[in-house]
Protein backbone atom coordinates (compact mmCIF):
# COMPACT_ATOMS: atom_id res chain seq x y z
CA UNK A 1 0.00 0.00 0.00
CA UNK A 2 1.72 3.58 -0.52
CA UNK A 3 1.86 6.05 2.25
CA UNK A 4 -0.96 8.92 1.23
CA UNK A 5 1.26 11.74 0.49
CA UNK A 6 -1.54 14.43 0.76
CA UNK A 7 -2.54 16.21 4.21
CA UNK A 8 -5.66 15.30 5.85
CA UNK A 9 -6.43 19.08 6.20
CA UNK A 10 -6.35 19.03 2.43
CA UNK A 11 -9.79 19.49 0.99
CA UNK A 12 -8.67 18.48 -2.72
CA UNK A 13 -8.41 14.43 -1.37
CA UNK A 14 -11.44 14.10 0.93
CA UNK A 15 -13.03 11.15 -0.66
CA UNK A 16 -12.48 8.94 2.45
CA UNK A 17 -14.05 11.45 4.44
CA UNK A 18 -16.71 8.84 5.16
CA UNK A 19 -18.21 6.10 7.30
CA UNK A 20 -17.31 3.00 6.01
CA UNK A 21 -20.59 1.39 5.63
CA UNK A 22 -21.59 3.82 3.29
CA UNK A 23 -18.51 2.08 0.79
CA UNK A 24 -20.29 -1.04 1.42
CA UNK A 25 -23.53 0.10 0.14
CA UNK A 26 -21.96 1.86 -2.53
CA UNK A 27 -19.98 -1.06 -3.95
CA UNK A 28 -23.53 -3.61 -2.79
CA UNK A 29 -25.40 -0.31 -5.41
CA UNK A 30 -22.76 -1.07 -7.77
CA UNK A 31 -23.43 -4.57 -7.63
CA UNK A 32 -26.54 -4.85 -8.23
CA UNK A 33 -26.75 -2.70 -11.30
CA UNK A 34 -28.20 0.31 -9.79
CA UNK A 35 -25.48 3.00 -10.79
CA UNK A 36 -28.17 5.36 -12.53
CA UNK A 37 -30.78 4.44 -9.90
CA UNK A 38 -31.92 8.01 -8.72
CA UNK A 39 -32.71 9.24 -5.29
CA UNK A 40 -34.09 12.36 -3.02
CA UNK A 41 -32.47 12.46 -0.10
CA UNK A 42 -33.77 15.74 2.68
CA UNK A 43 -30.72 16.35 5.25
CA UNK A 44 -32.89 18.28 8.55
CA UNK A 45 -31.69 18.62 11.78
CA UNK A 46 -34.93 17.44 14.09
CA UNK A 47 -34.05 19.44 17.50
CA UNK A 48 -32.59 23.14 18.59
CA UNK A 49 -30.46 22.92 21.61
CA UNK A 50 -31.71 23.98 24.26
CA UNK A 51 -33.24 27.52 25.34
CA UNK A 52 -32.37 28.27 21.50
CA UNK A 53 -35.05 29.61 19.22
CA UNK A 54 -33.71 29.52 16.13
CA UNK A 55 -30.39 28.28 14.17
CA UNK A 56 -28.04 29.45 11.95
CA UNK A 57 -27.38 27.99 8.68
CA UNK A 58 -23.81 27.39 8.19
CA UNK A 59 -21.14 25.09 6.35
CA UNK A 60 -22.67 24.59 2.93
CA UNK A 61 -19.84 26.22 0.97
CA UNK A 62 -17.67 23.75 3.09
CA UNK A 63 -19.82 20.68 1.64
CA UNK A 64 -19.88 22.09 -1.70
CA UNK A 65 -15.96 23.08 -2.06
CA UNK A 66 -15.75 18.93 -0.96
CA UNK A 67 -18.56 18.19 -3.65
CA UNK A 68 -16.74 19.93 -6.55
CA UNK A 69 -13.55 18.01 -5.63
CA UNK A 70 -14.77 14.70 -4.84
CA UNK A 71 -12.91 12.08 -6.60
CA UNK A 72 -10.68 8.89 -5.80
CA UNK A 73 -7.14 9.49 -5.85
CA UNK A 74 -4.65 6.59 -6.10
CA UNK A 75 -3.39 6.48 -2.84
CA UNK A 76 -7.51 6.16 -1.76
CA UNK A 77 -7.76 3.20 -4.21
CA UNK A 78 -4.93 2.06 -2.59
CA UNK A 79 -5.85 1.76 0.78
CA UNK A 80 -9.15 0.64 -0.30
CA UNK A 81 -7.81 -2.38 -2.27
CA UNK A 82 -5.56 -3.00 1.15
CA UNK A 83 -9.01 -3.95 2.91
CA UNK A 84 -9.57 -6.78 0.53
CA UNK A 85 -13.50 -5.75 0.98
CA UNK A 86 -14.10 -4.35 -2.29
CA UNK A 87 -13.70 -6.16 -5.87
CA UNK A 88 -11.43 -4.77 -8.34
CA UNK A 89 -14.04 -3.37 -10.80
CA UNK A 90 -15.56 -1.71 -7.78
CA UNK A 91 -12.10 -0.01 -7.39
CA UNK A 92 -12.31 0.77 -10.88
CA UNK A 93 -15.35 2.16 -11.10
CA UNK A 94 -14.35 4.38 -8.39
CA UNK A 95 -11.24 5.71 -10.49
CA UNK A 96 -13.51 7.21 -12.75
CA UNK A 97 -15.97 7.79 -9.98
CA UNK A 98 -17.03 12.02 -10.65
CA UNK A 99 -19.96 13.43 -9.12
CA UNK A 100 -23.07 14.57 -10.97
CA UNK A 101 -25.50 14.95 -8.30
CA UNK A 102 -27.94 18.32 -8.09
CA UNK A 103 -28.01 20.10 -4.62
CA UNK A 104 -30.52 22.31 -3.53
CA UNK A 105 -30.05 24.15 -0.74
CA UNK A 106 -30.78 27.21 1.93
CA UNK A 107 -28.31 29.76 1.74
CA UNK A 108 -25.74 29.97 4.68
CA UNK A 109 -26.34 32.73 6.97
CA UNK A 110 -30.19 32.06 7.25
CA UNK A 111 -32.32 31.64 10.08
CA UNK A 112 -33.37 28.06 10.59
CA UNK A 113 -35.98 25.48 12.20
CA UNK A 114 -36.38 21.94 13.37
CA UNK A 115 -37.52 19.77 10.41
CA UNK A 116 -36.89 21.94 7.65
CA UNK A 117 -35.37 20.21 4.44
CA UNK A 118 -32.24 22.46 4.44
CA UNK A 119 -30.13 20.77 1.63
CA UNK A 120 -31.87 18.18 -0.93
CA UNK A 121 -29.30 16.12 -2.67
CA UNK A 122 -30.61 14.12 -5.87
CA UNK A 123 -28.80 11.94 -8.22
CA UNK A 124 -27.39 7.90 -8.36
CA UNK A 125 -27.75 6.28 -5.35
CA UNK A 126 -24.29 5.58 -4.44
CA UNK A 127 -22.86 8.61 -4.97
CA UNK A 128 -25.90 10.42 -2.80
CA UNK A 129 -25.87 8.00 -0.58
CA UNK A 130 -21.70 8.37 -0.22
CA UNK A 131 -21.77 12.09 0.62
CA UNK A 132 -23.80 11.57 3.31
CA UNK A 133 -20.84 11.61 6.16
CA UNK A 134 -19.46 14.65 4.58
CA UNK A 135 -22.71 16.93 4.70
CA UNK A 136 -23.61 15.61 8.26
CA UNK A 137 -20.16 16.33 9.56
CA UNK A 138 -19.66 19.84 7.84
CA UNK A 139 -23.16 21.54 8.18
CA UNK A 140 -23.96 20.10 11.42
CA UNK A 141 -20.87 21.16 13.03
CA UNK A 142 -21.07 24.71 11.31
CA UNK A 143 -24.40 25.23 12.09
CA UNK A 144 -24.12 24.76 15.88
CA UNK A 145 -21.69 26.80 16.31
CA UNK A 146 -23.05 29.69 14.42
CA UNK A 147 -26.00 29.54 16.37
CA UNK A 148 -23.85 28.95 19.28
CA UNK A 149 -22.37 32.32 18.68
CA UNK A 150 -25.06 34.34 17.35
CA UNK A 151 -26.66 33.82 21.70
CA UNK A 152 -24.13 34.85 22.51
CA UNK A 153 -23.82 38.07 20.23
CA UNK A 154 -26.96 38.78 21.47
CA UNK A 155 -26.21 38.53 25.10
CA UNK A 156 -23.27 41.17 23.97
CA UNK A 157 -26.01 43.43 22.89
CA UNK A 158 -23.80 45.73 19.93
CA UNK A 159 -20.69 45.30 21.42
CA UNK A 160 -17.97 43.34 19.47
CA UNK A 161 -17.26 39.40 20.03
CA UNK A 162 -14.18 37.58 19.73
CA UNK A 163 -13.54 34.29 19.05
CA UNK A 164 -10.61 33.01 21.14
CA UNK A 165 -11.46 29.21 20.64
CA UNK A 166 -8.95 27.65 18.40
CA UNK A 167 -6.68 26.67 21.64
CA UNK A 168 -9.70 24.48 23.20
CA UNK A 169 -11.31 23.47 19.37
CA UNK A 170 -11.69 20.21 18.03
CA UNK A 171 -8.65 19.69 16.37
CA UNK A 172 -7.54 21.59 13.57
CA UNK A 173 -9.91 21.45 10.89
CA UNK A 174 -12.60 21.64 13.93
CA UNK A 175 -10.93 24.95 14.98
CA UNK A 176 -10.51 26.48 11.44
CA UNK A 177 -14.13 25.97 10.86
CA UNK A 178 -15.79 26.94 13.48
CA UNK A 179 -14.14 30.21 13.71
CA UNK A 180 -15.52 30.57 10.22
CA UNK A 181 -18.99 29.60 11.83
CA UNK A 182 -18.48 31.91 14.63
CA UNK A 183 -18.01 34.98 12.06
CA UNK A 184 -21.18 34.05 10.51
CA UNK A 185 -22.58 33.68 13.37
CA UNK A 186 -21.94 37.33 14.64
CA UNK A 187 -18.30 37.36 16.15
CA UNK A 188 -15.99 40.18 15.26
CA UNK A 189 -12.97 38.69 15.07
CA UNK A 190 -11.14 35.84 15.56
CA UNK A 191 -7.58 34.74 17.10
CA UNK A 192 -7.51 31.71 14.37
CA UNK A 193 -5.08 33.13 12.22
CA UNK A 194 -5.25 30.29 9.66
CA UNK A 195 -9.10 30.92 9.64
CA UNK A 196 -8.09 34.71 8.74
CA UNK A 197 -6.41 33.39 6.09
CA UNK A 198 -8.55 30.67 4.59
CA UNK A 199 -11.98 32.58 5.06
CA UNK A 200 -11.03 36.39 5.55
CA UNK A 201 -12.37 36.50 8.91
CA UNK A 202 -10.93 39.44 10.30
CA UNK A 203 -8.06 38.52 13.24
CA UNK A 204 -7.50 40.05 16.51
CA UNK A 205 -5.75 39.41 19.87
CA UNK A 206 -3.82 41.08 22.69
CA UNK A 207 -0.50 39.16 24.54
CA UNK A 208 -0.52 36.37 27.00
CA UNK A 209 0.35 36.82 30.95
CA UNK A 210 3.91 35.03 29.91
CA UNK A 211 4.39 38.59 28.24
CA UNK A 212 3.98 40.14 31.40
CA UNK A 213 6.15 37.74 33.39
CA UNK A 214 8.95 37.88 30.80
CA UNK A 215 10.02 41.44 31.92
CA UNK A 216 11.67 42.57 34.79
CA UNK A 217 8.30 44.83 35.30
CA UNK A 218 4.31 44.83 33.94
CA UNK A 219 4.96 48.41 33.13
CA UNK A 220 8.34 47.53 31.14
CA UNK A 221 6.19 44.77 29.75
CA UNK A 222 3.27 47.33 28.82
CA UNK A 223 5.26 49.78 27.49
CA UNK A 224 7.55 47.36 24.89
CA UNK A 225 4.45 46.07 23.91
CA UNK A 226 2.73 49.85 22.99
CA UNK A 227 5.86 50.27 21.10
CA UNK A 228 5.65 47.71 18.84
CA UNK A 229 2.09 47.68 18.24
CA UNK A 230 0.99 51.03 18.81
CA UNK A 231 -2.25 50.43 16.50
CA UNK A 232 -3.63 47.14 18.32
CA UNK A 233 -2.37 48.24 22.31
CA UNK A 234 -4.88 46.29 24.07
CA UNK A 235 -3.17 45.49 27.48
CA UNK A 236 -3.77 42.60 29.97
CA UNK A 237 -4.04 44.09 33.28
CA UNK A 238 -4.68 40.81 35.55
CA UNK A 239 -1.34 39.14 35.64
CA UNK A 240 -0.64 41.09 38.88
CA UNK A 241 -3.33 42.86 40.58
CA UNK A 242 -5.60 44.69 38.40
CA UNK A 243 -6.39 47.53 40.60
CA UNK A 244 -2.86 48.06 42.16
CA UNK A 245 -1.02 47.99 39.17
CA UNK A 246 -2.46 46.58 36.25
CA UNK A 247 -4.67 49.19 35.32
CA UNK A 248 -2.37 51.91 36.87
CA UNK A 249 0.01 51.03 34.90
CA UNK A 250 -1.84 50.68 31.38
CA UNK A 251 -3.10 54.39 31.99
CA UNK A 252 0.48 55.26 32.25
CA UNK A 253 1.90 53.90 29.29
CA UNK A 254 -1.29 55.20 27.31
CA UNK A 255 -0.87 58.61 28.67
CA UNK A 256 2.69 58.44 27.49
CA UNK A 257 1.79 57.54 24.35
CA UNK A 258 -0.66 60.06 23.90
CA UNK A 259 2.28 63.09 25.15
CA UNK A 260 3.75 61.36 22.05
CA UNK A 261 1.00 62.08 19.72
CA UNK A 262 0.49 58.93 18.93
CA UNK A 263 -3.23 58.49 18.60
CA UNK A 264 -5.09 55.90 20.52
CA UNK A 265 -7.67 54.53 22.18
CA UNK A 266 -7.17 53.07 25.18
CA UNK A 267 -7.92 48.81 25.61
CA UNK A 268 -7.63 46.79 28.23
CA UNK A 269 -8.73 43.06 28.57
CA UNK A 270 -9.69 41.37 32.49
CA UNK A 271 -9.00 37.38 32.19
CA UNK A 272 -9.60 36.55 35.91
CA UNK A 273 -11.38 37.98 38.98
CA UNK A 274 -14.34 39.92 39.90
CA UNK A 275 -15.26 41.05 36.25
CA UNK A 276 -18.05 43.02 36.97
CA UNK A 277 -16.51 44.86 39.88
CA UNK A 278 -13.01 45.38 38.28
CA UNK A 279 -13.94 46.92 35.35
CA UNK A 280 -16.24 49.56 36.88
CA UNK A 281 -13.28 50.30 38.75
CA UNK A 282 -10.57 50.52 36.08
CA UNK A 283 -13.01 52.51 33.79
CA UNK A 284 -13.31 54.66 36.67
CA UNK A 285 -9.73 55.19 36.95
CA UNK A 286 -9.23 55.24 33.11
CA UNK A 287 -12.22 57.96 32.77
CA UNK A 288 -10.74 60.14 35.70
CA UNK A 289 -7.09 59.81 34.15
CA UNK A 290 -8.41 61.87 31.55
CA UNK A 291 -8.44 58.49 28.51
CA UNK A 292 -11.56 58.93 27.06
CA UNK A 293 -14.30 55.69 25.69
CA UNK A 294 -11.91 52.99 27.36
CA UNK A 295 -12.33 49.62 25.62
CA UNK A 296 -12.74 46.86 28.39
CA UNK A 297 -12.48 43.24 26.64
CA UNK A 298 -13.34 40.67 29.40
CA UNK A 299 -12.18 37.16 28.66
CA UNK A 300 -12.34 33.83 31.32
CA UNK A 301 -14.82 31.30 30.02
CA UNK A 302 -17.23 33.38 29.49
CA UNK A 303 -21.17 32.39 27.69
CA UNK A 304 -23.75 33.88 26.88
CA UNK A 305 -25.31 33.63 30.35
CA UNK A 306 -22.42 35.12 32.19
CA UNK A 307 -22.38 37.74 29.36
CA UNK A 308 -25.83 39.00 30.64
CA UNK A 309 -25.23 38.76 33.88
CA UNK A 310 -22.30 40.90 33.69
CA UNK A 311 -24.63 43.55 31.68
CA UNK A 312 -27.10 43.51 34.22
CA UNK A 313 -25.05 44.42 36.99
CA UNK A 314 -23.91 47.16 34.68
CA UNK A 315 -20.26 45.89 33.65
CA UNK A 316 -18.03 48.46 32.15
CA UNK A 317 -17.23 45.69 29.72
CA UNK A 318 -18.04 46.62 25.64
CA UNK A 319 -15.74 43.61 24.49
CA UNK A 320 -15.80 40.19 24.52
CA UNK A 321 -13.37 37.34 24.10
CA UNK A 322 -15.25 34.04 23.91
CA UNK A 323 -13.72 30.47 23.57
CA UNK A 324 -14.21 27.05 25.33
CA UNK A 325 -17.93 27.69 26.05
CA UNK A 326 -18.51 28.92 22.16
CA UNK A 327 -15.85 26.81 20.19
CA UNK A 328 -16.76 23.29 21.72
CA UNK A 329 -20.89 24.60 22.11
CA UNK A 330 -20.45 23.23 25.77
CA UNK A 331 -24.11 23.07 26.74
CA UNK A 332 -25.52 21.51 23.59
CA UNK A 333 -22.20 19.72 21.71
CA UNK A 334 -23.99 18.48 18.81
CA UNK A 335 -26.51 19.61 16.42
CA UNK A 336 -28.85 16.38 15.56
CA UNK A 337 -29.03 16.81 12.06
CA UNK A 338 -29.88 13.78 9.34
CA UNK A 339 -30.00 13.07 5.98
CA UNK A 340 -33.09 10.60 5.04
CA UNK A 341 -34.40 9.14 1.47
CA UNK A 342 -37.39 11.06 0.87
CA UNK A 343 -37.98 9.77 -2.91
CA UNK A 344 -36.96 7.24 -5.63
CA UNK A 345 -37.44 7.57 -9.48
CA UNK A 346 -39.00 4.92 -10.65
CA UNK A 347 -39.19 4.71 -14.26
CA UNK A 348 -39.51 8.61 -14.51
CA UNK A 349 -41.82 8.87 -12.00
CA UNK A 350 -40.62 10.30 -8.14
CA UNK A 351 -42.34 7.86 -5.31
CA UNK A 352 -41.98 9.44 -2.01
CA UNK A 353 -40.33 7.65 0.84
CA UNK A 354 -41.20 7.74 4.70
CA UNK A 355 -38.81 6.07 7.50
CA UNK A 356 -41.78 5.09 9.80
CA UNK A 357 -40.54 4.16 13.45
CA UNK A 358 -42.89 3.54 16.60
CA UNK A 359 -41.47 7.12 18.00
CA UNK A 360 -43.88 8.92 15.95
CA UNK A 361 -41.24 12.47 16.29
CA UNK A 362 -38.65 10.85 14.46
CA UNK A 363 -41.48 10.24 11.21
CA UNK A 364 -39.43 11.37 8.34
CA UNK A 365 -41.63 13.54 5.80
CA UNK A 366 -41.99 12.02 2.56
CA UNK A 367 -41.54 13.26 -0.94
CA UNK A 368 -39.61 15.83 -2.53
CA UNK A 369 -40.42 19.70 -1.74
CA UNK A 370 -40.12 23.40 -1.36
CA UNK A 371 -39.95 25.73 1.87
CA UNK A 372 -41.00 28.33 2.16
CA UNK A 373 -41.27 31.66 4.52
CA UNK A 374 -44.04 34.10 5.23
CA UNK A 375 -43.64 37.39 6.01
CA UNK A 376 -45.83 40.28 7.47
CA UNK A 377 -45.83 43.62 6.47
CA UNK A 378 -42.96 44.64 8.56
CA UNK A 379 -40.58 42.30 6.90
CA UNK A 380 -40.76 39.32 10.27
CA UNK A 381 -40.89 35.76 9.24
CA UNK A 382 -44.62 34.67 10.36
CA UNK A 383 -43.78 30.80 9.95
CA UNK A 384 -42.50 28.59 7.11
CA UNK A 385 -44.63 26.06 5.12
CA UNK A 386 -43.32 22.30 3.86
CA UNK A 387 -44.88 21.76 -0.04
CA UNK A 388 -44.26 18.95 -2.45
CA UNK A 389 -42.66 19.95 -5.26
CA UNK A 390 -45.56 19.64 -7.63
CA UNK A 391 -48.30 21.23 -4.82
CA UNK A 392 -49.37 24.94 -5.66
CA UNK A 393 -47.86 27.31 -3.08
CA UNK A 394 -49.23 29.93 -1.64
CA UNK A 395 -47.28 33.38 -2.54
CA UNK A 396 -49.19 35.94 -0.58
CA UNK A 397 -52.57 36.19 1.45
CA UNK A 398 -53.43 33.56 4.38
CA UNK A 399 -51.44 30.26 4.42
CA UNK A 400 -53.75 27.64 3.90
CA UNK A 401 -53.34 25.01 7.08
CA UNK A 402 -55.14 22.11 7.87
CA UNK A 403 -57.52 20.27 10.56
CA UNK A 404 -56.04 19.87 14.01
CA UNK A 405 -55.42 16.16 13.97
CA UNK A 406 -51.79 15.61 14.55
CA UNK A 407 -48.93 17.33 16.29
CA UNK A 408 -47.71 18.08 12.99
CA UNK A 409 -51.14 19.71 11.57
CA UNK A 410 -50.43 22.98 9.90
CA UNK A 411 -52.60 26.34 11.55
CA UNK A 412 -53.29 29.32 9.84
CA UNK A 413 -50.71 32.25 10.05
CA UNK A 414 -52.54 35.36 9.51
CA UNK A 415 -51.86 38.37 8.15
CA UNK A 416 -49.09 37.57 5.62
CA UNK A 417 -47.99 39.70 2.92
CA UNK A 418 -45.36 38.48 0.66
CA UNK A 419 -43.53 34.80 0.73
CA UNK A 420 -39.75 33.60 0.09
CA UNK A 421 -39.09 30.11 -1.48
CA UNK A 422 -35.54 29.01 0.61
CA UNK A 423 -33.95 26.75 -1.62
CA UNK A 424 -32.08 27.20 -4.58
CA UNK A 425 -29.83 25.32 -6.58
CA UNK A 426 -26.31 25.53 -5.67
CA UNK A 427 -24.59 22.58 -7.22
CA UNK A 428 -25.55 20.78 -10.32
CA UNK A 429 -23.42 18.94 -13.21
CA UNK A 430 -20.11 18.52 -10.97
CA UNK A 431 -20.10 21.77 -10.49
CA UNK A 432 -21.55 25.15 -7.94
CA UNK A 433 -24.23 27.10 -10.19
CA UNK A 434 -22.15 30.43 -8.70
CA UNK A 435 -19.06 31.45 -7.06
CA UNK A 436 -18.67 31.18 -3.78
CA UNK A 437 -19.88 33.92 -1.39
CA UNK A 438 -17.61 35.76 0.73
CA UNK A 439 -17.90 35.16 4.14
CA UNK A 440 -18.16 38.46 5.25
CA UNK A 441 -21.00 38.58 2.75
CA UNK A 442 -22.27 35.36 4.57
CA UNK A 443 -21.92 37.16 7.97
CA UNK A 444 -23.91 40.25 7.04
CA UNK A 445 -26.89 38.59 5.38
CA UNK A 446 -26.87 35.90 8.77
CA UNK A 447 -27.34 39.41 10.46
CA UNK A 448 -29.81 40.60 8.74
CA UNK A 449 -31.57 37.78 9.06
CA UNK A 450 -31.15 37.70 12.61
CA UNK A 451 -32.40 41.03 13.07
CA UNK A 452 -36.02 40.65 11.15
CA UNK A 453 -36.50 38.26 13.53
CA UNK A 454 -39.08 38.74 16.55
CA UNK A 455 -37.79 39.34 19.38
CA UNK A 456 -39.69 35.83 20.96
CA UNK A 457 -37.42 33.70 19.18
CA UNK A 458 -34.59 35.64 20.14
CA UNK A 459 -34.73 34.92 24.08
CA UNK A 460 -31.91 33.43 25.91
CA UNK A 461 -34.53 31.85 28.10
CA UNK A 462 -37.90 29.78 27.01
CA UNK A 463 -38.00 31.19 23.46
CA UNK A 464 -41.34 31.18 21.36
CA UNK A 465 -41.33 28.10 19.08
CA UNK A 466 -41.37 29.41 15.37
CA UNK A 467 -43.86 27.85 12.99
CA UNK A 468 -42.78 25.17 10.46
CA UNK A 469 -46.11 23.83 9.03
CA UNK A 470 -46.68 21.07 6.57
CA UNK A 471 -48.63 21.87 3.48
CA UNK A 472 -51.95 20.21 2.78
CA UNK A 473 -50.86 17.92 0.66
CA UNK A 474 -47.53 16.96 2.51
CA UNK A 475 -49.49 16.80 5.76
CA UNK A 476 -52.42 14.20 3.96
CA UNK A 477 -49.59 12.20 2.45
CA UNK A 478 -48.02 11.85 5.48
CA UNK A 479 -50.99 10.63 7.07
CA UNK A 480 -51.88 7.90 4.61
CA UNK A 481 -48.10 6.28 4.65
CA UNK A 482 -47.95 6.51 8.54
CA UNK A 483 -52.04 4.49 7.89
CA UNK A 484 -50.26 2.06 5.77
CA UNK A 485 -47.40 1.06 7.15
CA UNK A 486 -49.48 0.46 10.79
CA UNK A 487 -51.75 -2.18 8.33
CA UNK A 488 -48.45 -3.90 7.09
CA UNK A 489 -47.64 -4.65 10.77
Amino acid sequence: MTTAAHSWFDRRHMALLTDFYQLTMMAAHWKRGKTEQRVSFDYFFRSLPPDTGYAVAAGLDDFLNYLENLRFCPDDLDYLRSLHVFEAAFLDYLHDFEPSCTVRAVREGECVFPNEPLVQVEGPIPEVQLVETALLNMINYQTLIATKASRVCLAAQEDPVMDFGLRRAHGPDGGTSASRAAYIGGCAYTSNVLAGKIHDVPVAGTHAHSWVMSFASELEAFREFARLYPDRCMLLVDTYDPIKSGFPNAIKVFQEMQEQGIPIRPAVRLDSGDLAKLSKSGYAMMVEAGLEEPIIAASNDLNEDLIADLKRQGAKINMWGVGTQLITSYDAPALPGVYKLVAIDEDGAWQPRMKVTSNFEKATNPGRKELMRYFDKNGQPLGDVIYLDKEPVVEEGTIPGRAQKHPHAARYLEHTVYAKALLETVFAAGKRTRAPLKTKDIRDYALTTQASLPEEYKRLRNPEIYKVLLSPQLGDMKDSMLFQSEGKH
